[in-house]
């Protein structure tokens, strides 16, 4: 199969409906909760009900079933970069495309903040 000939993407991306929450940075860092609709090895695409200014940092933690994982759920929480925002397809969800800068692999006791370990 032959990519799209306007395609830039180099990574291949798995449609996963996955429950996740976010945190953008500079908005009082509270968490909203979302899903995925594609993730790949160098972006996430997801939901929300506001657009984010493009090139804001976005913190996100997804948790991957033991069917994708093959073994515990596992939490996954990423630094990201907004490079698109799409037009709504309806008055409350807008879709996302964020350029993933970093991420850590959870465990239950993880304190640490994301946001001031990438600066």
């Amino acid at each position: 199969m032959l990519p799209k000939p306007n395609e830039r993407r180099t990574m291949r991306r798995f449609e996963m409906r996955l429950p996740a929450t976010v945190k953008l940075e500079g908005q009082d860092e509270s968490e909203v909760s979302t899903e995925t609709q594609n993730v790949s090895a160098r972006g996430i695409y997801f939901f929300l009900d506001h657009a984010p200014a493009t090139g804001a940092r976005v913190e996100m933690t997804v948790t991957f079933p033991s069917h994708i994982t093959l073994t515990e759920p596992m939490r996954v929480r990423f630094v990201a970069r907004v490079i698109r925002v799409e037009e709504p397809k309806s008055k409350d969800r807008v879709g996302i495309a964020a350029l993933i800068e970093g991420h850590e692999f959870l465990s239950s006791q993880v304190s640490a903040n994301l946001f001031a370990a990438a600066q």
